[in-house]
C-alpha cells in the first residue's frame, strides 16, 4: 500500500519524496505545534505545560492512528518507530502519528513503498525486538505504552537506562498501578491538576501495553477504546 494513499485524521499526511542516488526526502503536511515531545520534557519557564484533558485527547487520538494502521490497512500497517517525537501537534493539539509505514525496504525507483528501513529508538523498543529483531504490531503496542508513560509522568524514555544494570522506563513503569502511592508520579507540571481515578486507569492501560509478553499485550483497537472512554470522563479533581 502506498503510504501517500494512507488516509486518517490522526495520521500525518505524506505530500511525496524523492530520491537522488542514497538521498531521499519526505514532504509531509505542516504541524504548527510540532512533535508532542517538546511540550512533555524540558518545558523552559514561559512555556505552559499540558493540561491534563489535552494530555488525555492527545493519547486518545494517538492511539486511533495507530489502530488505522493496524487494523484498517491491508495488509497491516507496523509503524516500527512509535515515540513521543513521532506525534505531531497541529492546531487544537490535534496529533497525528508520523513516520509510519517505514518499516517496509522497497528499491531505489520503487514508488509503493518508501525505501527506509526504521530500527526503533532505544527506550521504546519492545523486549522481542531487541532480542530477535522481530517486529511486529504487538511491538508498536509496547512502544505506545512507552509513550503514555512519558505524557503522564514526564519523564522522557531517552536515555533512561544508562547501563544494562538500571531499569528502563518501561520496567520502572510497571508496577506503578499496584502501589497506593502511584499519583505522586504524576507529572510535577500539572500541578496537581488531574483526575486520580483517569490516571490510574491510564496508567493501567500502560502497564497492559507494556507486558513484557506479546502475546498478552491489548490490541490498539482495545487501547484505542479504552483511551476514548477515559478522555470522555478525564475531567480534573484537585
Amino acid at each position: 500500500m502506498a503510504l501517500s494513499r494512507i488516509y486518517h485524521p490522526n495520521l500525518l499526511k505524506l505530500g511525496g519524496f524523492c530520491t537522488d542516488d542514497n538521498q531521499r526526502i519526505l514532504i509531509y503536511e505542516y504541524m504548527p505545534l510540532g512533535s508532542l515531545e517538546k511540550h512533555i520534557f524540558d518545558l523552559s519557564p514561559h512555556k505552559k505545560a499540558l493540561d491534563w484533558n489535552t494530555r488525555i485527547n492527545i493519547l486518545a487520538g494517538a492511539a486511533e492512528g495507530l489502530k488505522h494502521l493496524h487494523v484498517n490497512c491491508n495488509p497491516a500497517e507496523i509503524h516500527g518507530d512509535v515515540k513521543s517525537g513521532n506525534i505531531l501537534l497541529g492546531e487544537g493539539c490535534h496529533p497525528k502519528l508520523s513516520n509510519f509505514g517505514l518499516a517496509k525496504l522497497g528499491p531505489p525507483g520503487d514508488n509503493t513503498h518508501v525505501p527506509t528501513r526504521v530500527m526503533g529508538t532505544s527506550g521504546y523498543c519492545a523486549p522481542e525486538y531487541l532480542e530477535s529483531g522481530e517486529l511486529t504490531i504487538k511491538s508498536d503496542v509496547f512502544s505506545f505504552g512507552v509513550v503514555i508513560v512519558e505524557v503522564i509522568t514526564g519523564r522522557n524514555a531517552l536515555g533512561w537506562s544508562l547501563t544494562r544494570a538500571e531499569p528502563t522506563l518501561a520496567e520502572w513503569a510497571t508496577p506503578l498501578t499496584r502501589r497506593n502511592d502511584f499519583t505522586k508520579y504524576a507529572d510535577p507540571a500539572l500541578g496537581n491538576k488531574y483526575n486520580k481515578k483517569s490516571l490510574l486507569q491510564v496508567l493501567s492501560v500502560a502497564r497492559m501495553c507494556l507486558n513484557p509478553a506479546a502475546s498478552l499485550r491489548p490490541d490498539m483497537a482495545d487501547v484505542a477504546a479504552a483511551l476514548t472512554n477515559i478522555s470522555m470522563s478525564a475531567g480534573t479533581d484537585v
